[in-house]
Formats: C-alpha cells, sequence, structure tokens
C-alpha cells in the first residue's frame, strides 16, 4: 500500500470539505490509513470572471486534476461529478460514486418569498445558461446577470445589493453548513430541472493502476460506491452523451430512482433560449440505466436536440 494516500481536490472551500468527507470516509473503512487532501488549482479556478463556456467549459476545473493523477502526483481526485465530462478519456475510471447529497437548486433573495416576492425586472445572479434559461421561463421579467466565485463570494454579493437573488446549489450549501440561510426557496426539480450529476462526487483514479497499490483500498471505494446514486448518475451522464451535449450545455437532467423504478427526466433549451424540447422516460422494457439514458438521449436526438445545442 502507499504510504500515505494523496487525495486531490480543487483548492475552494467547498472542493475541500467534499474532498474531507471522502479522506474521512476511507479512513473508517481502513483503519490506520494515513491520507492527505492535496490542493491543485485549476485554470476554471483562476478564471473567475470569464464565462466557461466561452473558456472551455466546465473541463477546466478537471484537467489539472486528472494531470496530477497521471504523473501520480495524487491517487485519488474527487470532482463535483456534474464538472466531468460525460465520457471520461480511456486512462481514467470512475471507482465511486458515494451517497448524493440534495441534488436540488435553490433561489436565494434579499427578501423571503421566493419567486413571486421578486420585483418586476429583479437582478438574478448566475453565470449558468441552464439556470438562466429556466428561471425565465418562471420570471420573463428578470435580469439575468453573470455570477461567479465560490459560495462564501456568491453570497456576499447578494448581500453587498449586486443582486435582488442568486441560484445555488443545495448540495454546496449543505456541505458547507449554509443551508439554513435566511430566504432560502429549494426548487422543486418537477420546475426546475437541476444539471447532470448535481449534488453527487466522482471518486476518479487510474483506469489500469490500483488505488495506492491496494486491494484493500479499492474495496474500501467499492463500499464507499452508493448504488442509487451511481444508477441516477449513469442514466443522466448516459443521455448527455448520446446527444454530444457538453458540460455547459443548457440542459437539466435528473434521474430518480424510487421504489426500484428509475424515471429520467430532462430539458434542453437552444443556445439563444428561444426554444426548448421537454422529455421523460422510466425503465419499462430497459435493462440498465445506461441503455435508459441512451434511450432518451435517441428519442431527443429525433425531436432535434442535435440542432439546439448547436450540432450541424
Amino acid at each position: 500500500m502507499t504510504t500515505v494516500l494523496r487525495i486531490g481536490s480543487r483548492p475552494s472551500a467547498l472542493a475541500l470539505a467534499q474532498a474531507t468527507l471522502i479522506r474521512d470516509s476511507l479512513q473508517r473503512l481502513v483503519p490506520g490509513l494515513a491520507a492527505e487532501v492535496v490542493p491543485i488549482s485549476t485554470t476554471g479556478d483562476r478564471l473567475t470572471t470569464a464565462s466557461l463556456a466561452r473558456v472551455g467549459g466546465k473541463g477546466l476545473f478537471i484537467r489539472e486534476l486528472e494531470q496530477a493523477l497521471s504523473e501520480k502526483r495524487v491517487d485519488l481526485a474527487v470532482h463535483s461529478i456534474k464538472d466531468l465530462p460525460a465520457v471520461l478519456p480511456s486512462q481514467y475510471r470512475i471507482a465511486a460514486v458515494p451517497p448524493r447529497e440534495n441534488p436540488h437548486d435553490a433561489l436565494i433573495s434579499r427578501t423571503d418569498g421566493g419567486w413571486a416576492a421578486l420585483k418586476p425586472g429583479a437582478r438574478l445572479g448566475t453565470s449558468s445558461s441552464r439556470r438562466r434559461l429556466q428561471a425565465l421561463r418562471l420570471r420573463p421579467d428578470l435580469e439575468i446577470l453573470p455570477l461567479r466565485g465560490n459560495v462564501d463570494t456568491r453570497l456576499k454579493r447578494l448581500a453587498d445589493s449586486d443582486f435582488d437573488a442568486i441560484i445555488l446549489a443545495m448540495a454546496g450549501l449543505r456541505r458547507l453548513g449554509r443551508a439554513d440561510t435566511a430566504n432560502l426557496t429549494e426548487l422543486d426539480e418537477q420546475t426546475f430541472i437541476p444539471s447532470a450529476g448535481q449534488g453527487a462526487l466522482a471518486l476518479e483514479v487510474l483506469a489500469e493502476r490500483r488505488v495506492g497499490g491496494s486491494a484493500e483500498l479499492e474495496s474500501a471505494l467499492v463500499r464507499l460506491n452508493d448504488p442509487k446514486a451511481e444508477t441516477e448518475v449513469t442514466a443522466e451522464r448516459n443521455l448527455l452523451a448520446t446527444i454530444g451535449a457538453s458540460c455547459v450545455s443548457p440542459i437539466g437532467v435528473k434521474g430518480t430512482l424510487a421504489d426500484d423504478r428509475l424515471t429520467l427526466r430532462a430539458i434542453l433549451f437552444s443556445l439563444d433560449g428561444t426554444q426548448s424540447l421537454a422529455e421523460s422516460a422510466d425503465q419499462d422494457g430497459i435493462a440498465t440505466p445506461a441503455a435508459l439514458g441512451a434511450a432518451l438521449g435517441q428519442r431527443m436526438l429525433e425531436r432535434g436536440a442535435a440542432e439546439l445545442i448547436g450540432h450541424e
């Protein structure tokens, strides 16, 4: 076994909290395991103002972490799975998807009351095209302004009156102990579909290398994997892969496994927001989550999904 298990993470407070959660879980499963979190700054962390879609997408948050894996400077990388491309390069694999945190989005306002309480023309902060376009479906009058940065930065800008409301992921707020933030409205996924993989983590490792050189660690990662989260995320990611969507495409996708039945819902917008395409499917007659994602993706392609996301 490696002397110290090195866990790669982005340097933000949220990313470090997530990596620390994984480190602690592994140390409980492997008594005596020495493990450390290794912060690695990514291009996405350094480009705090540019639009992700214009400078390379969310892949900018993983490039340096994967390089560290390839160079064996870390043994394991912890990602928010929504930042990963739908299809990984062949040299990497997802070793585990731990239990999923709350996958929903949250509207946080300067005053209580959710969407209805926002004044006409209110300023809403988000740099996500998916969130922007879904918000405009509910409130076409809103002024949508770009907002990037970590959770605390975004909350401070709201408190400083730069915005009347902002949208954040419930998962990040919960992992940072900020879910009790005032004037928070959790958004129902029936009307505001989250990003594929939202709330879930991916533990990424080299495809052909045993983690830390240890069968015990490999076994521990298997035990960290949550079948429900893996099932939902697999369906979501396979839909993205089928239609050729990227991490920053304006698409919401949510799989829900309940009572041994998997349901998948998606909404895709054109790049300019003038058109949208919504579809859903469940697992009747479809053997695997991957197949369900592919089947729903194919149905969306038949209805023009490629054109909506800018393909020929």
